[in-house]
Protein backbone atom coordinates (compact mmCIF):
# COMPACT_ATOMS: atom_id res chain seq x y z
CA UNK A 1 0.00 0.00 0.00
CA UNK A 2 1.35 3.38 -1.19
CA UNK A 3 1.74 5.80 2.02
CA UNK A 4 1.00 9.87 0.66
CA UNK A 5 3.44 12.33 3.26
CA UNK A 6 1.67 16.10 3.64
CA UNK A 7 4.35 18.64 3.67
CA UNK A 8 3.16 22.14 4.85
CA UNK A 9 5.21 25.43 4.47
CA UNK A 10 4.47 27.51 6.87
CA UNK A 11 4.65 31.63 6.50
CA UNK A 12 6.85 32.55 9.52
CA UNK A 13 7.05 36.09 7.66
CA UNK A 14 6.70 38.54 11.00
CA UNK A 15 9.09 40.34 13.07
CA UNK A 16 9.61 38.65 16.46
CA UNK A 17 10.65 40.88 19.28
CA UNK A 18 11.80 39.49 23.09
CA UNK A 19 11.12 41.89 25.95
CA UNK A 20 12.08 41.22 29.78
CA UNK A 21 9.72 43.34 32.58
CA UNK A 22 8.60 42.44 35.98
CA UNK A 23 5.29 44.55 35.26
CA UNK A 24 1.97 42.86 34.84
CA UNK A 25 0.65 41.68 31.37
CA UNK A 26 -2.26 44.49 30.98
CA UNK A 27 0.09 47.46 32.36
CA UNK A 28 2.79 46.41 29.20
CA UNK A 29 -0.43 46.25 27.31
CA UNK A 30 -1.50 49.88 28.01
CA UNK A 31 2.06 50.98 27.68
CA UNK A 32 2.61 49.25 24.41
CA UNK A 33 -0.73 51.27 23.39
CA UNK A 34 0.54 54.62 24.20
CA UNK A 35 4.17 54.37 22.72
CA UNK A 36 3.16 52.85 19.60
CA UNK A 37 -0.45 54.15 19.19
CA UNK A 38 -2.11 50.62 19.23
CA UNK A 39 -4.94 49.46 20.75
CA UNK A 40 -3.73 45.98 22.00
CA UNK A 41 -7.18 43.98 23.53
CA UNK A 42 -7.05 41.41 26.13
CA UNK A 43 -8.22 38.12 23.72
CA UNK A 44 -9.18 35.10 25.38
CA UNK A 45 -6.16 32.82 26.47
CA UNK A 46 -3.78 30.26 24.23
CA UNK A 47 -4.19 27.05 25.58
CA UNK A 48 -1.78 24.25 24.48
CA UNK A 49 -2.98 20.68 25.76
CA UNK A 50 0.73 19.16 26.39
CA UNK A 51 1.31 15.26 25.67
CA UNK A 52 0.93 14.60 29.26
CA UNK A 53 -2.46 16.19 29.70
CA UNK A 54 -1.73 19.55 30.97
CA UNK A 55 -2.86 22.16 29.85
CA UNK A 56 -0.56 25.53 29.31
CA UNK A 57 -2.64 28.96 29.56
CA UNK A 58 -0.68 32.03 28.06
CA UNK A 59 -1.56 35.34 28.29
CA UNK A 60 -2.65 36.79 24.88
CA UNK A 61 -3.31 40.82 23.48
CA UNK A 62 -4.07 41.50 19.71
CA UNK A 63 -4.27 44.77 17.85
CA UNK A 64 -6.10 44.25 14.24
CA UNK A 65 -6.44 47.12 12.37
CA UNK A 66 -7.09 45.32 8.87
CA UNK A 67 -3.71 45.95 7.53
CA UNK A 68 -1.24 44.52 10.56
CA UNK A 69 -1.73 42.46 13.57
CA UNK A 70 0.21 42.97 16.64
CA UNK A 71 0.37 40.66 19.35
CA UNK A 72 1.55 40.56 22.73
CA UNK A 73 2.27 36.96 24.74
CA UNK A 74 3.26 36.19 28.24
CA UNK A 75 5.68 33.88 27.91
CA UNK A 76 5.05 32.18 31.22
CA UNK A 77 1.99 30.24 31.27
CA UNK A 78 -0.56 31.83 33.72
CA UNK A 79 -1.25 30.03 37.20
CA UNK A 80 0.60 27.40 38.78
CA UNK A 81 1.94 24.93 36.26
CA UNK A 82 3.20 21.81 37.34
CA UNK A 83 4.65 21.98 33.84
CA UNK A 84 8.60 21.41 33.89
CA UNK A 85 8.81 24.35 31.19
CA UNK A 86 5.61 26.26 31.13
CA UNK A 87 6.89 28.69 28.58
CA UNK A 88 5.13 29.80 25.26
CA UNK A 89 8.54 30.04 23.70
CA UNK A 90 10.86 28.16 26.06
CA UNK A 91 13.61 28.70 23.78
CA UNK A 92 13.72 32.19 25.17
CA UNK A 93 12.61 31.31 28.67
CA UNK A 94 14.31 34.59 30.04
CA UNK A 95 12.21 36.79 28.52
CA UNK A 96 8.54 37.70 30.13
CA UNK A 97 6.92 38.87 26.79
CA UNK A 98 6.72 38.39 23.11
CA UNK A 99 5.50 40.48 20.85
CA UNK A 100 5.00 39.58 17.22
CA UNK A 101 4.38 42.12 14.28
CA UNK A 102 2.47 40.77 11.11
CA UNK A 103 1.88 43.12 8.19
CA UNK A 104 1.60 46.40 6.69
CA UNK A 105 3.28 47.96 10.60
CA UNK A 106 6.16 45.70 10.24
CA UNK A 107 7.30 47.41 7.02
CA UNK A 108 6.45 51.11 8.50
CA UNK A 109 8.69 50.26 11.77
CA UNK A 110 12.14 49.56 11.41
CA UNK A 111 13.36 47.12 14.03
CA UNK A 112 15.85 49.27 15.67
CA UNK A 113 13.40 52.11 15.90
CA UNK A 114 11.04 49.78 17.37
CA UNK A 115 13.96 48.25 19.71
CA UNK A 116 15.45 52.07 20.59
CA UNK A 117 11.70 52.98 21.55
CA UNK A 118 11.07 49.95 23.45
CA UNK A 119 14.40 50.45 25.48
CA UNK A 120 13.16 53.80 26.29
CA UNK A 121 10.23 52.68 28.50
CA UNK A 122 11.25 53.03 31.84
CA UNK A 123 9.28 49.28 32.80
CA UNK A 124 11.07 47.94 30.03
CA UNK A 125 14.42 46.26 31.02
CA UNK A 126 15.65 45.24 28.03
CA UNK A 127 14.44 44.13 24.27
CA UNK A 128 15.68 42.10 21.36
CA UNK A 129 14.66 41.39 18.34
CA UNK A 130 14.41 37.03 17.46
CA UNK A 131 14.57 35.68 13.98
CA UNK A 132 11.09 32.95 13.90
CA UNK A 133 12.77 30.18 12.10
CA UNK A 134 16.15 29.78 14.63
CA UNK A 135 13.26 28.93 17.12
CA UNK A 136 12.62 25.03 18.04
CA UNK A 137 8.97 25.96 19.34
CA UNK A 138 8.07 28.43 16.57
CA UNK A 139 4.68 26.60 15.87
CA UNK A 140 3.39 28.02 18.80
CA UNK A 141 3.25 31.38 17.18
CA UNK A 142 1.34 30.42 14.04
CA UNK A 143 -2.95 30.81 14.08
Amino acid sequence: MKTLQLEMDYDFGFALFGVVSPCRDYKMAWSLNRLLGLNLIRQNELCYEMPDRQKLLIANFEHNDGHSTVRLFRNKALGSSTLKRPFLLPDIKEYDYVLQITGALQQYLNPQDLMGRLQRLTLIQYAKQFDPLTLKHKEHLLF
